[in-house]
C-alpha cells in the first residue's frame, strides 16, 4: 500500500516499440491494457499488476474454487485489475472481498522496518504531517466502491469490509478463498490475517505478500508462519517486494 519503489532496483528490460515504452517485452497487450487501467488507482508496480492477473487466469483456466481477497486495497487498482480479469474470461461468480480500514494507515510497532533498517514509525509520522492521500494510503470506501463499479463487475459479488483487519477477521471473511493478496504491510497485521486466512486459502490457490521484500516486519510475520505450522511454500520473487506462492496440494 506504500510507495515501495526501491531506487535500486534494477532497470526492467523494456520493449523498445514507441506505443510500449514503459512495460517489459513479455507483457502482453490484454495486460498491458489493463494495467494501464488500474494505474492510477494503485500504488503497486506493473510487475506485481502483472503477476495478479497471471494469477487469476492460473485460477479461472485450473478450476481452483473460491473467492478473491485482498487486505490493504488503498483506491482499490489491484482488485479492479481482478475483476476486469475475471469478467474478460467469463467467471463472474466469485465474491471479490476487500478489506481495509478506509481511513489510511493503522499505526506500526517497533517491529516495523523498511529494508535498510529505517523506521516506519518515523516515516508514518512524517507521511502525517503532509496531509497527502497517497501517503497516508486513505481513499474513502465510497470511493473505492466507485472505482470497482467501474469495472462492471456485478456489485452483489463486490464486499468492501471496513475496519482494522483484527477486528474484522476472520468473522467477516469468507469460507473458501482462491487468491490472498496481503498489502497491509505491517508486523501484526500480516501475522493475523496469515493465522486466520491462510488455512482458508485452497490448495492451489494463490498467496501473494506484497510487502515482504520492502518491510522487515511483513517478512518476519510470514516466515514465522510457514516456519511454526511446516509449510513449504516457495515464494517467488515478483519485483525486489512482492512474494508469489502456490498453496502445495496435500502429497
Amino acid at each position: 500500500m506504500h510507495r515501495d519503489q526501491n531506487p535500486s532496483e534494477e532497470a526492467t528490460q523494456c520493449a523498445d516499440s514507441p506505443d510500449r515504452p514503459s512495460f517489459p517485452a513479455d507483457f502482453d497487450e490484454t495486460s498491458i491494457a489493463v494495467i494501464r487501467s488500474v494505474q492510477p488507482y494503485t500504488m503497486t508496480s506493473v510487475e506485481r499488476i502483472f503477476a495478479l492477473i497471471q494469477a487469476v487466469e492460473y485460477v479461472v483456466r485450473a478450476g481452483i474454487p473460491g473467492d478473491m481477497v485482498e487486505c490493504g486495497v488503498w483506491q482499490g487498482g489491484s482488485m479492479m485489475a481482478v475483476a476486469q480479469t475475471l469478467q474478460r474470461l467469463g467467471d463472474t461468480d466469485r465474491d471479490l472481498y476487500l478489506f481495509d480500514t478506509y481511513e489510511g494507515m493503522p499505526q506500526p510497532t517497533e517491529a516495523d522496518v523498511d529494508y535498510s533498517g529505517n523506521s516506519a514509525a518515523a516515516e508514518f509520522e512524517a507521511m502525517k504531517k503532509t496531509a497527502d492521500s497517497s501517503d497516508w494510503c486513505y481513499a474513502s470506501i465510497e470511493q473505492v466502491q466507485q472505482n470497482l463499479a467501474s469495472t462492471g463487475y456485478p456489485m452483489a459479488r463486490i464486499n468492501l469490509i471496513k475496519g482494522k483487519v483484527e477486528d474484522t477477521i476472520p468473522v467477516q471473511a469468507p469460507e473458501k478463498i482462491a487468491i490472498l493478496r496481503l498489502d497491509t504491510d505491517w508486523y501484526e497485521s500480516t501475522q493475523h490475517e496469515l493465522i486466520h486466512l491462510f488455512p482458508r486459502l485452497v490448495e492451489g490457490g494463490v498467496l501473494i505478500i506484497d510487502d515482504y521484500g520492502h518491510w522487515q516486519g511483513s517478512r518476519r510475520a510470514t516466515d514465522e508462519y510457514l516456519a511454526e505450522h511446516k509449510i513449504p511454500l516457495l515464494l517467488n520473487r515478483v519485483d525486489y517486494t512482492a512474494r508469489i506462492a502456490v498453496k502445495p496440494f496435500p502429497s
